[in-house]
């Protein structure tokens, strides 16, 4: 099974109008366009049942200390954490391609609603929904995706990585506001190929992807 996208190549940068923030000269960061990128499959086994999509950023900081912090920077050396951005599940095994903006366009404060999306999908939380948890202006439940947004302070480019899943059954079995590690339990046995992308971000200026 293999994937690709129009919106990004491989292991390169993955253009601003795909992501939550994007670089500010004032501010340092924006709102984005948080349009979700083109992805597009081939070679889905004959018996899969039904596909999932996962997309995460294993780059966060594990301490949240010097996020975003004036006169602070982010380590390279810090131990870093998952964060997921997308949690997509039960799409039909004949769905050859999601296209761009197709499940997200725009940054909405609160999140999207959910679970129950297109083509009889379901999409899960990201972990916005723990991020603005205390935020009285964005404190909500954040389904399907939302795009990268890493700290402008940090010294690494950050890698988002899209996993296609094709499984054996056609309903995964999670329920309500289900999280990227409860698909990842979930589908452990019933994955018969899989595939990914890697696209890199940063909103660091002085780092070059």
């Amino acid at each position: 099974m293999r994937i690709s996208s129009k919106s990004f190549m491989h292991n390169k940068k993955i253009p601003p109008q795909y992501a939550f923030c994007e670089p500010d000269p004032k501010s340092h960061v924006a709102h984005s366009k948080n349009l979700n990128p083109h992805l597009q499959w081939q070679d889905v086994p004959t018996n899969a049942k039904s596909l999932a999509l996962t997309c995460h950023d294993p780059d966060v900081p594990s301490k949240a200390d010097d996020v975003n912090k004036e006169g602070r920077t982010i380590s390279a050396q810090l131990p870093r954490v998952d964060f997921y951005h997308w949690v997509l599940v039960d799409m039909p095994a004949a769905t050859l391609q999601i296209r761009e903006g197709e499940f997200s366009s725009g940054v909405k404060p609160r999140g999207k609603p959910g679970p129950e999306s297109l083509h009889g999908s379901r999409q899960g939380v990201n972990d916005y929904t723990a991020w603005f948890a205390s935020d009285k202006e964005m404190a909500g439940n954040y389904f399907g995706y939302d795009g990268p947004c890493p700290p402008w302070n940090d010294m690494i480019p950050h890698h988002y990585i899209f996993t296609l899943y094709a499984l054996d059954v056609a309903r995964c079995s999670v329920a309500g506001a289900f999280k990227g590690p409860e698909v990842i339990a979930a589908i452990k046995g019933h994955v018969i190929a899989q595939a990914a992308i890697t696209g890199l971000y940063t909103l660091n200026p002085s780092l070059k992807i």
